[in-house]
């Protein structure tokens, strides 16, 4: 039950920490790109800078790259937005694998559990003869640990995943933010 209770307390603590990373990442104001077309429109570059220094995000980091890059020609724009944009989801990625680690090793442990508690079982029968008493303890270890390890492991499974779907919509705001970005600077300057 050791292992499964670490199991359980760093699969808790991954999962909020991820969470609260991830949900920060994914955090930016609804008229972020309207504003950086403003800014850029107008052909304040150092005013779309600094609005992308302001906020803290995945969208922000990306765009500044695109940002520090404008006179450039367009496809090394786009080449350093996409790394910046690896950067950012490797961030949000970071650490995720615990998740997925655990979900598959608790059930090992709860599986561990079950073999330790055959083991007591049959210890107790041959010891102390084919009593209940003497069977009730092996019979219990043996389903309280496959239990709580199948319990542990579906929930880390589930929170993987979770977060998973997290990234992902925050990957599709990325994308669509870059697109947008990419789209402003192929519109001709007005005078």
């Amino acid at each position: 039950m050791i292992p499964l209770g670490l199991c359980s307390i760093i699969a808790i603590y991954v999962f909020v920490e991820r969470f609260l990373a991830i949900r920060k990442s994914g955090k930016t104001p609804q008229d972020f790109m309207l504003r950086i077309n403003d800014k850029i429109k107008e052909g304040n570059i150092k005013g779309a800078e600094s609005l992308c220094k302001n906020y803290e995000g995945a969208i922000p980091a990306v765009i500044l790259k695109g940002v520090n890059r404008i006179g450039k020609p367009i496809d090394h724009i786009e080449k350093s937005m996409e790394n910046a944009g690896k950067l950012e989801v490797y961030k949000m990625e970071k650490h995720l694998g615990i998740l997925s680690t655990i979900a598959g090793i608790a059930p090992m442990f709860g599986f561990l559990g079950t073999i330790a508690g055959m083991i007591i079982l049959f210890f107790n029968i041959q010891h102390q003869g084919f009593e209940i008493k003497n069977i009730a303890g092996g019979i219990y270890t043996k389903m309280v640990t496959s239990a709580v390890g199948l319990i542990i492991g579906l929930l880390a499974y589930v929170a993987y995943n979770y977060l998973n779907a997290m990234i992902n919509k925050n990957v599709n705001k990325i994308e669509t933010a870059s697109t947008e970005f990419l789209d402003i600077l192929h519109q001709p300057a007005h005078a």
